[in-house]
């Protein structure tokens, strides 16, 4: 992704899900944005919502604030299940993650 294009990412709205199906439970996304992931009492991972509330249904979403997008990018670069996707809300396509170009 380009330069210009991550640009155009930041100032769009973005939302981030995780895949429990793949998540590992290393907490690794929790170190970089404890506002966002949450570790669950069944060792997985999962995204907060502005509410402080776990979104535990299958591909549920949470916003991700803009202050904390580098935390949110990290956490999905890092991650070894390859577990966390980032999407625009707009349209709903992947920009960091597993399935992003």
């Amino acid at each position: 992704m380009s330069v210009t294009e991550r640009t155009a990412v930041a100032t769009e709205p973005l939302e981030v899900w995780i895949d429990q199906d793949l998540c590992t439970g290393d907490g690794i996304c929790v170190q970089y944005a404890p506002e966002v992931f949450e570790l669950d009492i069944d060792g997985l991972a999962y995204v907060k919502g502005p509410d402080d509330e776990l979104r535990q249904q299958p591909g549920e979403t949470a916003p991700v604030p803009l202050t904390l997008l580098q935390d949110v990018v990290d956490s999905a670069k890092e991650c070894p299940g390859e577990c966390i996707h980032v999407r625009r809300v707009s349209d709903r396509v992947e920009v960091y993650g597993p399935d992003a170009d």
